[in-house]
């Protein structure tokens, strides 16, 4: 038999429950509930109670928190290791933590919203909250730090394609997502049973009694309002958080993707009677019950309500006895603790306080019946055999020792070696993308360069087609121009635009030179425009506007 102590730890209160396994059959052998000032008094005292000195105790772990990462389902779980470390890594850096200051575990569950990858649960803690919890136990050992939004999933009976949600209405509330069996999501409210329970206390003066308090108080529905116990006026402590949970749960279900079937309640708050019945009022689909233990079953002795007041205690002791989520366990393993648990199992002592033994019958076997040695006689065919045989044996397992060795430390070696080889390969396609980068800036600087020699090029040709184009004009004008008709001034506005003035003492003069320019080709025909002319005196004066071919 197996036993473990579970202790679920809050300023001010311990939950506590010792639970004992032989073979499938789970037993809660003592439960309870103790309210502190000095931590390290209390434990001691639910040990000594409990008589726990031998046995592995399972805590909850604090102050953790909760990022969600997403990776592809084809990766190897290697692969998805190093790229879980890599993203938190990135996540540290990005809130300035550090990350060696960190202690970390994760889970993995099928995204339902991409078929082609997997979510990853990761959940992360200060090892000093760790490292401080572990030394409040003193000499006593404790083998499991679990989270207990995960934890709390170990007493729900989880059916196949159901999900469930489970709300903890501890010192603050969480709310634990399970599709197909599996942690998908947990989320957190700052309200929960400190709220209340520090609200009684400034009115009761004690922790204890406002716990009492919230378990004899009833809440009665919408439909039994009228019933409603005026004199209660500690409900207007518990109302208004327990109404932010359900309020908080209302509107983190309805913008999840998963579909809940079932609502479980438990924690502190869950105590307060008609609790699930208030819950409902909320939710509408789903069904909102009290989270039992699904290896408890009713009983005259022993109310059921007594048992899940330690839901939180009972689902950490079984997290102990390696139900749940193995890999959730916080406490820095050696093979040393893995010898000593294989040892305890084989060397229980009795756990009875009173110290009383059970009978048990000694089976012994007299090998000498069977094997008689005289090395002072010859032995005899069968003995000669039985040697053999043993010799056989240490020799093969001596061979097999041997070859396992070396087979070892071939792999390890060409581990080594694929690590290299890796190591390689990544510098090297670093080097040749870094030698890419560099390709292209020169391929674009080689191009703008490129690109300025034409327009260099073309502002050359323009400007020595512009320098001979003027004198060649002015030449043609000079051997068309028709007899009375004179050019004042020619100017080139702009690029291959010139403004001619001329005058004349006949229209028809000025009409013939502009037809000349324009048949003659000394103007492009289609861009030459003239004005009407302008008489002034004997004179009539007109301007002639156009491109050069």
């Amino acid at each position: 038999m197996s036993s473990c102590l579970g202790m679920y730890i809050e300023p001010n209160i311990i939950k506590y429950a010792k639970v004992s396994k032989e073979r499938d059959i789970l037993v809660v052998d003592s439960f309870g509930i103790k309210f502190y000032d000095k931590i390290g008094d209390a434990i001691k005292q639910i040990i000594s109670d409990t008589y726990s000195y031998e046995i592995p105790i399972s805590i909850n772990l604090s102050e953790e928190t909760y990022q969600y990462f997403s990776m592809f389902s084809l990766l190897s779980k290697q692969d998805i290791k190093k790229a879980i470390e890599t993203e938190f890594e990135s996540y540290c850096a990005e809130k300035g933590f550090n990350r060696n200051a960190i202690e970390s575990r994760y889970a993995l569950v099928n995204d339902i919203d991409d078929k082609e990858k997997v979510k990853v649960v990761h959940i992360s803690a200060n090892k000093n909250t760790i490292n401080s919890m572990i030394q409040s136990f003193g000499e006593f050992k404790v083998s499991t730090i679990s989270p207990m939004a995960v934890s709390i999933s170990n007493i729900a009976n989880l059916k196949e394609k159901e999900n469930i949600l489970i709300i903890n209405m501890e010192e603050t509330t969480t709310l634990t997502t399970i599709v197909d069996n599996k942690i998908y999501s947990v989320e957190k409210l700052e309200e929960g049973c400190k709220t209340v329970l520090d609200s009684i206390k400034a009115k009761e003066n004690s922790y204890s009694k406002a716990y009492e308090i919230c378990k004899n108080s009833t809440i009665y529905t919408m439909e039994g309002k009228e019933l409603q116990d005026e004199e209660n006026e500690y409900l207007e402590d518990i109302m208004p958080t327990l109404y932010k949970i359900a309020s908080g749960a209302q509107e983190i279900l309805s913008n999840s993707t998963v579909k809940v079937d079932r609502i479980y309640l438990t924690g502190t708050l869950s105590v307060v009677n008609n609790i699930d019945l208030y819950f409902q009022e909320f939710f509408k689909t789903e069904k909102c019950e009290l989270l039992k233990p699904f290896f408890i079953k009713d009983s005259l002795k022993i109310s059921m309500k007594d048992y899940i007041e330690v839901n939180s205690a009972i689902a950490l002791a079984l997290q102990g006895l390696e139900y749940g989520l193995k890999d959730m366990n916080f406490v820095q393993r050696t093979w040393k603790d893995d010898l000593n648990n294989i040892f305890a199992k084989f060397n229980n002592k009795p756990e009875n306080p009173e110290g009383e033994k059970k009978k048990s019958k000694k089976v012994s076997v007299n090998l000498s019946k069977f094997f008689k040695f005289d090395l002072k006689e010859s032995l005899d065919a069968t003995e000669r055999w039985l040697l053999r045989t043993v010799a056989g044996i240490l020799f093969l397992i001596i061979i097999y020792s041997v070859f396992s060795m070396y087979l070892n430390y071939s792999i390890n070696i060409k581990n080594i070696q694929v690590k290299d080889v890796e190591d390689d390969t990544l510098a090297q396609i670093a080097s040749v993308e870094k030698d890419i980068t560099k390709a292209n800036a020169r391929t674009a600087e080689y191009e703008q360069l490129t690109e300025n020699l034409n327009n260099i090029k073309t502002q050359t040709n323009e400007n020595k087609a512009a320098k001979k184009a003027i004198p060649n004009l002015l030449t043609n004008i000079m051997f068309s121009i028709p007899k009375g008709v004179q050019v004042t001034s020619i100017e080139n506005a702009s690029g291959n635009r010139v403004i001619i003035n001329a005058q004349s003492e006949k229209y028809e003069q000025l009409g013939y030179f502009k037809t000349v320019l324009k048949t003659q080709g000394i103007l492009k025909s289609d861009t030459i425009a003239s004005t009407a002319g302008t008489k002034s005196g004997d004179l009539i004066k007109i301007t002639i506007e156009g491109e050069l071919p």
